[in-house]
């Protein structure tokens, strides 16, 4: 009885320890879980983290017509909700990831007990996160500490994490905030930006096996990447798809026909600055909405601080970032705070205006340019033969010093005879050619000689009554040639400065588009003394009387001249101020002939004026930003001012006209049979440096502009290096894509006549007619 009694006892002891281990167990768990949650065990999420979870978002750069173009991003992620994935995602995910996500409410014991079964019998079952696990772990990452307490402790932070998203969020939510999260490698963060990197999609446009190789992925984005390892991505995806047809999720004969299909990955590109399009324009947006406040210590040229000085001040846009600070009073980041930039940008006007400025340089102008150099050793520059081997040598060393190269080595401390050495050195390297990228093996200082050759192109087109850009192609390919020529680039812009002078004489009234003016030769004398005396282009009547219009069409000098002899120069300048135009000019005579240096995008906008009635509008690029919750945090309008009556504008309209009917601008009609009402100017500068073409219809100003990297760098025939030649064709070839295109609803009708009646004939033979028939009235009169 004794001893029945003590093992009783000693049973009574065992049951009572039990209990008081379990408890404290479970008490410690408690209280454990209880510290966990309150941060007193480090770092756990507040409730407004939880509702505000922090990552780095991309800002997207969206187009007029709703298309994303382009974004500015450290991670490219792009959130999305929902309602806005494929069905196939979520299948996918759950049958591979998380079978159980809709029956537990962050952690599944059933798996963890599996896990556990799994690490004590050597047996492994897979993995016991759930998805909502791992969305802790991706919003909270792990800390540093891989101690196996540190790495226990991490896993019930996560534990507590997924049990309060699961509180705060539902099913639905969390899938989309976890596909939202994951890194699938190529740059591409969440589902969105993986979608269009590997099949140019939409998340909720991917189909059964492209879900499957997507979700397949995530196991290890570099293994299993369909692009580095094909034959991996394919056992992996086909194992997704099995978890599919093991779940219900399809069926059998949906696997066998999935499982069979290759993986596409023709669509296959990733997302970076360069890529999309206009890439010119997102970086000069970039650019002016980072800009920093102007400070007269850091610029070297007083003209381009005040010009910097006066956009900070009227350009809303310009330094947008530093002007609107968010609530807190820090900065936005364009890179990492998702804000949503809608621009005037229309993508498929930018997509012709991209594929135009290809078409005409790479089939037509580079090809030429090659024949026209053929192997004469001192191309592509031209200069007289006793001094071109000095000139090309002060050019080629100027261009090695602004290389980021030289930079490079410079600031490494390289001596400058390594530097020299290094340029000299032929390494491995891919350029730019319009057949491709090659790989090919020059010395970095033959490659600049190599990229001399290439001629470059800008386009600018502005919607008449609006100002809104329409496309914006700054150069001939971004990676390869990122100077802008849109905004950059200030070049001598020719006789497309002649309508600027013409526009006085239509203003003051003392003349018309039908006025007769001598052809002749004209004397300025300059305040220093000297004569100018500028030449005409050609022989077109000289010494007899012409119209300003016929004068304009044909481009004549002599005409300009006798003009600016009328105007004085100041009074052009000021013209022009009012036309948006800020480039420094000098006020000298030989301005009415266009030797001013002015941008592409000054020179859109000043034409521009014409089509507006008088009322010069600035070229405007953006409408809206919105922050990351959709929230509107800039609005812009249009800025205008008056530069001319609306009866001014529209009789220069129709002397430009002349310049298509009859004048240098005439091909838009007999080569590209573009027969509907354009007023234009083309324009060539000394020596063919620069070729121009301002074309104007009722609905857009359309600028172009092409020519060598250095003035040197040109054809040196008139015929091959004209505005007519180089530019013209550009806008013809835009501007015919455009109008074939009937969804963009481009007028190819007449100007709008002003509301007050234009009381001057407009119908220069006519106007002759009348003249020649007064004349011999008065003739008999006399008598």
């Amino acid at each position: 009885m004794a001893k029945k009694a003590s093992t009783k006892s000693n049973y009574d002891k065992y049951i009572k320890r039990f209990w008081i281990i379990f408890a404290s167990v479970i008490a410690f768990l408690f209280l454990l879980f209880f510290f966990i949650s309150q941060g007193w065990l480090g770092f756990m999420p507040s409730f407004e983290e939880l509702e505000n979870p922090q990552s780095n978002l991309a800002s997207e750069v969206i187009s007029a017509d709703q298309k994303v173009i382009g974004k500015y991003f450290i991670e490219n992620r792009t959130n999305i909700n929902f309602s806005e994935l494929s069905p196939n995602l979520i299948n996918a995910l759950i049958a591979t990831e998380d079978i159980r996500f809709t029956k537990h409410s962050g952690v599944d014991v059933q798996a963890f007990v599996r896990v556990a079964y799994g690490v004590l019998t050597g047996q492994s079952r897979g993995g016991g996160s759930t998805i909502t696990q791992q969305l802790a772990k991706n919003l909270f990452p792990r800390g540093q500490n891989r101690t196996f307490i540190g790495m226990v402790l991490i896993k019930f932070k996560e534990w507590v994490v997924a049990a309060k998203l699961e509180r705060n969020y539902s099913k639905e939510e969390i899938l989309a905030m976890y596909l939202n999260t994951v890194d699938f490698g190529s740059h591409s963060y969440g589902i969105k930006s993986a979608a269009q990197t590997f099949y140019n999609k939409e998340p909720n446009e991917l189909t059964v096996d492209e879900a499957a190789v997507l979700i397949g992925i995530l196991k290890a984005p570099s293994w299993f990447s369909p692009v580095r390892n094909p034959d991996r991505a394919l056992a992996r995806r086909n194992v997704v798809l099995n978890q599919m047809r093991k779940n219900k999720f399809i069926t059998q004969e949906e696997y066998d026909e999935y499982s069979q299909l290759p993986i596409n990955t023709s669509e296959y590109q990733i997302q970076d600055h360069v890529a999309g399009l206009a890439p010119y324009f997102r970086e000069y947006l970039r650019k002016i909405m980072n800009a920093r406040e102007p400070d007269a210590e850091r610029y070297s040229n007083r003209e381009v601080f005040v010009e910097d000085s006066t956009l900070w001040a009227d350009n809303p846009l310009y330094g947008w970032i530093y002007k609107n600070p968010k609530p807190d009073d820090s900065y936005y980041n364009l890179y990492k705070d998702g804000l949503k930039i809608y621009t005037t940008i229309n993508s498929t006007m930018q997509q012709y205006a991209e594929e135009a400025v290809t078409e005409h340089l790479s089939l037509d102008i580079q090809p030429a340019f090659y024949k026209h150099w053929g192997n004469n050793r001192f191309a592509p520059f031209d200069f007289t033969y006793d001094i071109a081997g000095k000139e090309i040598e002060k050019i080629m060393e100027a261009s090695k010093r602004r290389s980021d190269r030289y930079r490079e080595l410079k600031k490494s401390g390289m001596p400058a005879d390594s530097i020299d050495l290094n340029f000299n050195t032929p390494v491995p390297m891919r350029i730019f050619s319009w057949n491709g990228e090659t790989d090919t093996i020059m010395s970095p200082m033959d490659s600049i000689r190599y990229y001399k050759f290439f001629i470059r192109a800008g386009l600018l087109s502005v919607e008449s009554q609006t100002g809104f850009v329409r496309a914006y192609v700054g150069g001939i390919n971004y990676k390869h040639f990122q100077y802008d020529q849109v905004s950059m680039g200030r070049r001598q812009v020719g006789s497309t400065f002649k309508p600027f002078v013409y526009t006085l004489a239509m203003q003051e009234g003392d003349f018309s588009p039908c006025s007769g003016v001598p052809n002749v030769q004209q004397t300025i004398e300059l305040p220093t003394g000297e004569y100018w005396e500028p030449k005409n282009s050609s022989k077109y009547k000289e010494n007899e009387i012409v119209t300003l219009k016929e004068a304009l069409a044909n481009s004549i000098n002599w005409v300009s001249a006798f003009l600016i002899k009328r105007y004085p120069p100041q009074a052009v300048i000021t013209m022009i101020r009012k036309m948006g135009i800020k480039a420094p000019i000098d006020p000298v005579p030989a301005i009415c002939l266009g030797t001013p240096d002015i941008s592409l995008m000054e020179m859109t906008g000043a034409m521009n004026t014409y089509a507006n009635k008088g009322v010069y509008i600035e070229p405007m690029f953006v409408t809206r930003i919105e922050d990351k919750h959709g929230n509107v945090i800039g609005r812009f309008l249009p800025r205008t001012q008056e530069a001319m009556s609306e009866e001014t504008a529209f009789l220069m309209l129709e002397l430009m006209k002349g310049v298509v009917e009859s004048g240098t601008g005439v091909r838009l009609r007999y080569k590209y049979g573009l027969t509907n009402p354009i007023a234009g100017k083309t324009g060539t500068t000394q020596s063919n440096s620069d070729g121009w073409f301002m074309g104007i219809t009722p609905d857009l100003t359309t600028g172009v502009w092409a020519g060598g990297e250095d003035r040197s760098v040109r054809f040196r025939s008139m015929a091959l290096g004209q505005g007519a030649n180089l530019a013209l064709p550009i806008w013809a070839m835009y501007m015919k894509k455009i109008y074939a295109d009937t969804s963009l609803h481009i007028n190819t009708g007449n100007f709008d006549p002003p509301l007050q009646e234009i009381k001057v004939e407009l119908d220069c033979n006519e106007f002759e007619r009348k003249q020649a028939k007064k004349q011999k009235f008065d003739f008999y009169d006399h008598f």
